[in-house]
């Protein structure tokens, strides 16, 4: 399917190609929607096979972004963006970072650009010296990083899963499977360990294995064999499209809940086979919506207080969403459903928030 063509099926505003002689920056930024407000969505820097791969990539994570924010309720739309690296590997600049800001500063607005895979805080503040529109930096631009903001929320829909199941909201002796050491899957572990949980962790970064090991007593899975640990709860933190029918069928826990960006293959067919095995599935857009959270809320202006109620508030979010799919297909469904009937609201009914970024 053309670009055109993928655009329309996804319903995207806008797609963006950009190329910087000087310093051979090759980037896409995708808008999803800024129906409710200005598209965040964070900016990726990746070596794909294919510019079709990154393609796909910055259109179903900017789909994804539209309906995280409007199940958080923010008044915000949905985007992302991808750097596109010649080979793996490759150290960031501050030339590239400038480029980078450059080109999203060419959309006035409508995105703003955030911290994702391959991008630090520094790298922020270098887009940062660039464009007034991106967040997630520490020095020129603010909010640094949102790691532990998503790692709360992802606990919080942690909880919601085990009230939901009719179980207290205690994770002593729990066991949970972590998928993925990067700030988000450490904080997540900091979180759990504290809990009480016993965990089971796996990453491709053996220090970062055994920081876990070392903090937290963590036993330790092969990357390959994570997602069919036995445990009583899975939280994939790496990349996305790691769940499809081979592991679905072969996964031994009771509850999918993790920080992962689309941790599904297929999500509609995905979800729907999970339901049928009797497991239960958080929507990773609903749980990870953390860092979104604290980032647009930075953006908008809200008080510390009103960030923190927000990310509470993944809890009640997401009781609310695995409520509505006893009658619906799957969590999945009933979260789009949500997500999409505040998408098409008249866009005059959101909430009002003054922008201090």
């Amino acid at each position: 399917m053309n670009t055109f063509g993928q655009m329309i099926e996804r319903g995207h505003e806008r797609v963006c190609f950009h190329q910087d002689a000087d310093t051979g920056l090759r980037a896409i930024i995708a808008i999803h929607s800024t129906r409710r407000g200005s598209a965040l969505g964070g900016t990726r820097r990746w070596h794909y096979a294919t510019e079709e791969e990154a393609l796909f990539d910055v259109l179903r994570l900017s789909e994804g972004m539209s309906y995280k924010a409007a199940c958080a309720n923010l008044p915000m739309g949905g985007a992302k963006s991808v750097i596109l690296l010649p080979e793996s590997g490759l150290p960031r600049t501050q030339a590239e970072a400038r480029a980078m800001g450059r080109f999203v500063d060419t959309l006035s607005g409508d995105y703003i650009a955030a911290e994702d895979v391959g991008i630090d805080p520094q790298f922020i503040d270098w887009m940062a010296l660039e464009t007034n529109h991106v967040m997630g930096g520490e020095t020129v631009a603010s909010g640094g990083d949102p790691s532990p903001f998503t790692a709360k929320g992802t606990f919080n829909g942690m909880k919601a899963c085990l009230q939901h199941l009719g179980r207290q909201a205690d994770f002593d002796g729990m066991t949970v499977a972590v998928q993925g050491l990067g700030h988000v899957g450490m904080d997540l572990c900091r979180i759990l360990h504290t809990a009480g949980a016993k965990l089971i962790v796996a990453d491709i970064n053996a220090d970062r294995v055994r920081d876990a090991v070392d903090a937290f007593g963590a036993e330790v899975s092969d990357p390959s064999s994570i997602l069919q640990a036995q445990c009583d709860m899975l939280a994939p933190c790496a990349l996305g499209a790691v769940i499809g029918p081979d592991e679905i069928r072969r996964l031994r826990a009771s509850i999918v809940c993790g920080a992962a960006n689309n941790i599904l293959v297929d999500p509609e067919r995905d979800a729907a086979a999970l339901a049928e095995r009797g497991i239960l599935y958080a929507p990773d857009f609903v749980v990870n919506a953390g860092g979104l959270i604290w980032l647009a809320g930075l953006w908008l202006g809200m008080s510390r207080e009103e960030l923190d109620r927000r990310n509470d508030g993944i809890e009640d979010t997401t009781i609310e969403i695995l409520e509505r799919a006893r009658s619906a297909a799957s969590p999945h469904h009933a979260a789009i459903e949500i997500a999409r009937q505040r998408i098409a609201e008249d866009p005059a009914s959101k909430e009002e928030t003054v922008h201090a970024g």
